[in-house]
C-alpha cells in the first residue's frame, strides 16, 4: 500500500512526527499514526517524536547514568529496595522475572509509579493488585553515586507521560473505530489511572568467561521477544556505558547489531533505532484486547550484537508503561487486572 509522501520515516521505516504537531494540530496526524500502529503488514507498532523541548535531552542523559550508576551498586544495596510482596513490581528487581524459560539475570529493573506515590484506591483493590497499588520505593537521597534518584526518576517519567497523553489524544480517531467500546477515550484511561509504572532498565555487560558473541547468536540474547502489557509505552533511546579511569564513559553500541528489534505486523524482523533527542510510543497487549486484535501488540527485544569478552559495556535504557485502572473493562469478560495477573503468572514464578 503506498503512503502519503507528509510520512516522515526513519532509515528503518519507523513513522516520525514532530511534537509541535502533535500539541498544535494533532488531527494532521491520522495517516501517520495509521501507519505506525496499523495493520499493514510493514508496519512496525512504533511512532517517534522528534522536535522535544531540550529539556527531555537533560533528563535522559541525568536518569539513563543513574541507571549505570545503581546497576553497579553492591548487591547487597540493591537488594535492599526490592519488593517481594509486590511480586518485585517497586523498587529493584533482578534475576526474579522469568524470560525464555529461565531467570533474566542479563538486566535488572528499578520500578515506580511516577503519577502517583501512594494510589488511592479501595483497600480491597490494593490488596488484590500489589504490582499497581502499592507505595513508591526509592533509594536514601544520600546513597553515594544516585543522589537525586527520585527527582531524575520523576522529571523523564512525567515528561514522557505528558507526551503520551498527548499523542493518545491525536490517537483518538483512528483508535476508536477499532475500540470494543466506541465510547472509550485513550487519554481518559491513561491521564486518570493510578497504574501508570516506569521501568529503569540497566543491562549488565556480559561476563567475560562468557564466549564471544556472534552473528549466529539469537535475536533476543539481551532480553527476550515479548509484548508490554500496556495500552501504550513510552520508550526513551538506549545509551551504553562503560567504565574508565576518569568514571563511566558514554560510548557507542558494542556492534552496529546491538539494540532493539521489533517484528512488522507482517513478521518482518527489523532493527529499529530511536535518535538521541526523539521519544518513541509503542503498542501494548491493553490495547490488542480492547480491539479484538485489530490493533496488535508490538512484540519486540534485545540484541547484545557481536562484541568482544570483557568490553564491560552495559545498556541503560527507560520504558513508561501507560495503562488503565486494574476494573478497567478491556472486553466483554476482561478487565486489566485480570489480564494482568495472567501475565505476571507467565513471567514469575509466583504472584502476590
Amino acid at each position: 500500500m503506498s503512503q502519503p509522501s507528509s510520512i516522515e520515516l526513519t532509515a528503518e521505516g519507523a513513522v516520525i512526527i514532530s511534537y509541535r504537531s502533535l500539541k498544535l494540530s494533532p488531527e494532521t496526524l491520522g495517516s501517520a499514526i495509521e501507519k505506525a500502529f496499523g495493520s499493514d503488514p510493514g508496519s512496525l507498532g512504533i511512532i517517534v517524536v522528534r522536535d522535544l523541548p531540550d529539556e527531555y535531552v537533560q533528563y535522559r542523559e541525568r536518569l539513563l547514568k543513574l541507571a549505570y550508576q545503581f546497576g553497579n551498586l553492591d548487591e547487597a544495596t540493591r537488594e535492599s529496595y526490592s519488593d517481594e510482596a509486590s511480586n518485585y513490581s517497586f523498587g529493584w528487581s533482578h534475576g526474579k522475572e522469568i524470560m525464555n524459560g529461565q531467570p533474566d539475570t542479563l538486566k535488572g529493573s528499578y520500578y515506580a509509579n511516577p503519577v502517583a506515590d501512594d494510589p488511592t484506591v479501595p483497600l480491597e483493590e490494593k490488596n488484590a493488585f500489589p504490582q499497581y497499588y502499592g507505595k513508591n520505593i526509592w533509594p536514601k537521597k544520600d546513597e553515594k553515586g544516585i543522589e537525586n534518584f527520585e527527582d531524575a526518576f520523576k522529571d523523564l517519567s512525567r515528561f514522557i507521560f505528558k507526551v503520551g497523553c498527548e499523542l493518545a489524544v491525536a490517537c483518538q480517531p483512528f483508535a476508536s473505530s477499532h475500540l470494543n467500546d466506541s465510547t472509550i477515550s485513550l487519554a481518559d484511561l491513561i491521564q486518570n489511572s493510578q497504574t501508570t509504572k516506569a521501568r529503569l532498565l540497566h543491562y549488565f555487560p556480559p561476563s567475560p568467561d562468557s564466549p564471544p558473541s556472534s552473528d549466529d547468536d539469537p535475536i533476543d540474547s539481551w532480553c527476550g521477544f515479548h509484548l508490554d502489557h500496556s495500552l501504550l509505552t513510552g520508550l526513551c533511546p538506549a545509551m551504553f556505558i562503560r567504565p574508565n579511569e576518569e568514571g563511566p564513559e558514554v560510548v557507542p553500541a558494542p556492534s552496529p547489531a546491538s539494540g532493539l528489534y521489533i517484528r512488522t505486523r507482517g513478521g518482518q524482523l527489523t532493527k529499529v533505532a530511536i535518535p538521541h533527542n526523539c521519544l518513541a510510543f509503542q503498542t501494548g497487549e491493553a490495547l490488542e484486547i480492547a480491539t479484538n486484535g485489530r490493533l496488535l501488540a508490538t512484540p519486540h527485544c534485545v540484541r547484545i550484537g557481536v562484541s568482544k569478552p570483557g568490553n564491560n559495556i552495559s545498556r541503560e535504557s527507560f520504558a513508561l508503561f501507560m495503562q488503565p485502572n486494574t476494573d478497567q473493562l478491556l472486553s466483554k469478560d476482561t478487565t486489566f487486572g485480570a489480564f494482568s495477573k495472567r501475565v505476571f503468572a507467565e513471567h514469575y514464578e509466583s504472584t502476590k
